[in-house]
Formats: structure tokens, C-alpha cells, sequence
């Protein structure tokens, strides 16, 4: 049996959940999130916890029960907290601003990079070089993150690039004569 999968979802007091066998909804102050729910897996609300079991012996089965309770678990953090991402900007003349739902980058490019945001993920600039992406869906939130990393990356001679901002790029030494 799945160790995650056993483990149960406590829900805060201002947490709301609907099921039906089909799919899950989850209301809390921050937004509504909703996730389909595949057929092997099994979810019971008792009182204030949502319990996650697999009917069947399959291994298909457990590992799914495994993966719906953690997706059940980030539903339940995104409508209370929220998620965010922190990207940096590292090199000589590298810019982001947020305008609205657009990021406008300037990445040593010949032209400025523009990034529209998706509905439900928001972004803000506290300075110049920093960037922070919010959002209820953690899934969303970064995947929208890696999207802003992969426009420059950091490369490995002097770091420059688009970073999270507590990643660590490793230097390589440069080529001796």
C-alpha cells in the first residue's frame, strides 16, 4: 500500500470540499480548485480529514492513490496559502516588469521578451531583477516559473541567466592554453 496514499488530508475550518466519483472540488478563502479523480481510487470525508484508498490490488491502483492525495493536499494549501515562485535575474543589463497580466523581459535579446501570464497566476517585479509568480495551482505556478527560466537559462562560465532564487548554478572553469 502506498505510505502518502495512507496518510490523511486534514482540512483547515475554512476549507469546503464537494465530491462526486468523478472529481473533487476544494472551496477555500484564497479561490475554488477542482481536480478530476481517476477510477481506482477511493475518497471518504470523515469529519474534518479526507481519506485516500486504492479498492483494488493493483499496483496502478496504489500509486495513483499515492499521487491523488498529494495532488488533494496542494488543492488544500493553494485555497488557503497560495503558492509562489522566486526567479532572479542575473547578468549586466538584464530587466523584468510586470504589466498586468504580461512580464516583459530584457535578456540581452535583440528584441524584448513578453510573457503573458495564464488566468489565475499572477505576477509581480519588487525590483528590477527579481521576479515572484503566485498563483492557487502549484502545478500551474511552476510551470509558469520554468517557462520564464527557459527563456535564458543560466549558463554554466558565469551564471548569467534566469534563476530560481535559491538555486545553486555550478561554475566551470574555462579552458587553459
Amino acid at each position: 500500500m502506498s505510505r502518502i496514499g495512507n496518510a490523511p488530508v486534514v482540512l483547515p475550518e475554512k476549507v469546503e470540499v464537494a465530491l462526486t466519483l468523478a472529481e473533487i472540488s476544494v472551496k477555500g478563502p484564497l479561490g475554488t480548485l477542482t481536480q478530476r479523480l481517476p477510477g481506482e481510487v477511493r475518497v471518504e470525508k470523515v469529519e474534518n480529514r479526507l481519506r485516500f484508498s486504492a479498492p483494488g490490488n493493483s499496483r496502478q491502483a496504489n500509486a495513483m492513490s499515492g499521487t491523488v492525495r498529494a495532488l488533494v493536499a496542494n488543492m488544500v494549501t493553494g485555497v488557503t496559502r497560495g503558492f509562489e515562485k522566486r526567479l532572479s535575474l542575473v547578468g549586466v543589463g538584464y530587466r523584468a516588469q510586470a504589466q498586468g497580466d504580461k512580464l516583459n523581459l530584457t535578456l540581452g535579446f535583440s528584441h524584448p521578451v513578453v510573457h503573458s501570464m495564464p488566468k489565475g497566476v499572477k505576477v509581480e517585479t519588487p525590483t528590477q531583477t527579481e521576479i515572484v509568480i503566485k498563483g492557487l495551482d502549484c502545478q500551474q505556478v511552476g510551470q509558469v516559473a520554468a517557462e520564464v527560466r527557459a527563456y535564458r537559462s543560466p549558463e554554466p562560465y558565469k551564471g548569467k541567466g534566469v534563476r530560481y532564487t535559491n538555486e545553486q548554478v555550478v561554475i566551470k572553469e574555462t579552458k587553459k592554453k
